[in-house]
């Protein structure tokens, strides 16, 4: 339900003009004067970038850490390997599917815009295959998967597979974290003119879907798993 929410009220703020609105109010005919701000592109650009990379690593690790070597009282670790590795795959997944559709968007960033001193006039991304001059590939937010793509951390505790029990506060957590990083890098990305708040909406939407649906596949597949081992160790 929170998902389809999310979807409803990215359509909505899509068909109305507020990503232009947004984008005149932050940049001037002569561009955006905070594309270079030190803040935005060095540390909450840059650096975000090179941490996402390093906890994608991290969770590379942990997916395939030895279950005889888990740390005691850390339900991170307490997590079966199965859905470790699932929760690793629907991260990458995430992240793939949003650099797949930006590598095929038409769609230019705002400071490509003739509003904002570029080349490129405005053409919706829902008119996929009509360009508008300029670059292109900057629909819908990469930045901000730095936060949504890893959403799928927080399904093991809100949505555990049948028959089992978790404490759902570590999953609150995840969420918490995934979407206050997406929502921060989504930001510094539109304060500098590289995208329009919609994209941050659609990269939640995408990477959301992504990792949900994934998920639900994932959870019947790790129960009927479980059932057969069960019926193994009985015979």
């Amino acid at each position: 339900m929170g998902l389809l929410l999310v979807v409803a009220l990215t359509v909505l703020w899509d068909m109305g003009s507020g990503d232009l609105a947004v984008m005149r109010w932050i940049g001037t005919p002569q561009g955006f004067p905070m594309r270079s701000d030190w803040l935005l592109q060095a540390v909450l650009h840059d650096t975000l970038r090179q941490a996402c990379t390093a906890l994608w690593g991290l969770l590379g690790a942990w997916a395939l850490w030895p279950t005889a070597w888990t740390p005691h009282r850390s339900p991170a670790f307490a997590l079966p390997r199965s859905e470790r590795l699932w929760v690793l795959a629907l991260v990458s997944a995430s992240l793939l599917a949003v650099s797949l559709i930006k590598l095929r968007s038409q769609t230019s960033c705002p400071w490509d815009l003739d509003l904002f001193g570029g080349q490129a006039r405005h053409v919706s991304h829902w008119h996929w295959a009509q360009a508008d001059g300029g670059p292109g590939r900057c629909f819908p937010g990469g930045h901000a998967s730095s936060g949504m793509g890893f959403l799928a951390l927080c399904l093991p505790w809100l949505l555990p597979p049948p028959g089992v029990v978790r404490p759902a506060r570590p999953g609150w957590r995840w969420l918490a974290a995934a979407l206050a990083t997406g929502v921060v890098a989504g930001a510094v990305q539109t304060l500098r003119g590289a995208h329009y708040p919609s994209h941050t909406l659609w990269t939640l939407v995408i990477c959301g879907a992504v990792s949900l649906l994934g998920w639900l596949v994932a959870r019947q597949h790790i129960a009927g798993a479980g059932g057969q081992s069960h019926s193994a160790a009985r015979v």
